[in-house]
């Protein structure tokens, strides 16, 4: 039951919100936008009326491998975003350039984010084989299974730090759209907020999952104990 509960309930509730973004974001892909500008030059405008002049905005191979990188300042969008003149084109290229304002601005969860990665790439080396290797050994070695616990409880503290970053870098974008007439008030920038909406909820369900994982190992490794 706990199986069920804690993996297989989240991982059902991923696949459904991961279909309905990728049938948004292609749905608002199809939306022109009624300014015409190209994600790229979306990207370029709010950077620039944000005052933020040592970022660059460069394409990237792949769908939805849009991401905004601290550590070179670059804005990275995709061709389907970049070259794009659609709704969604903008509303993507507007929450990427917003992680480059949080950046920018010194925002407190992007900061505490970053900080995490370090420790991060670290603990995912080992976390897998500490989690089976805990889980076969469960009876002679616990453990092994509870250092595994605790470098997953880092994975997942990383998925909820993750939260407020991604949330507040779609507020961030919406409200330049809005402002800087490069959505039209009504469907256009309802379809906008639609698409990020859906976008967000995948990294709320991915942080569930992470929660439900971790609970499900931890109550393994609680159930040694009481034996």
């Amino acid at each position: 039951m706990n199986y069920i509960l804690l993996i297989i309930v989240p991982m059902l509730l991923s696949m459904f919100v991961s279909y309905r973004f990728k049938n948004r974001f292609e749905k608002y892909l199809q939306m022109p936008l009624s300014s015409g500008l190209s994600g790229a030059e979306v990207a370029q405008k709010m950077l620039h009326d944000c005052g933020i002049t040592d970022v660059q905005v460069t394409g990237v191979d792949g769908q939805l491998t849009d991401h905004y990188n601290p550590a070179n300042k670059t804005v990275n969008l995709s061709p389907a975003v970049y070259s794009g003149r659609s709704v969604a084109s903008a509303a993507v290229a507007a929450h990427e350039c917003g992680h480059a304002v949080q950046h920018a601005r010194a925002y407190g969860f992007l900061k505490f984010r970053s900080a995490m990665v370090p420790t991060l790439s670290v603990s995912s080396k080992f976390m897998p084989f500490l989690l089976m290797g805990g889980v076969l050994a469960l009876s002679a070695t616990p453990w092994v299974l509870m250092v595994g616990v605790v470098l997953f409880s880092i994975t997942t503290l990383f998925t909820f730090i993750t939260l407020p970053v991604e949330f507040d870098a779609t507020k961030r974008g919406l409200a330049w759209l809005e402002t800087a007439n490069i959505t039209r008030a009504g469907e256009e920038h309802e379809a906008a907020k639609n698409a990020l909406s859906w976008a967000a909820r995948t990294y709320v369900v991915a942080a569930l999952a992470s929660l439900g994982q971790l609970l499900y190992y931890a109550s393994m490794l609680m159930g040694r104990s009481r034996d």
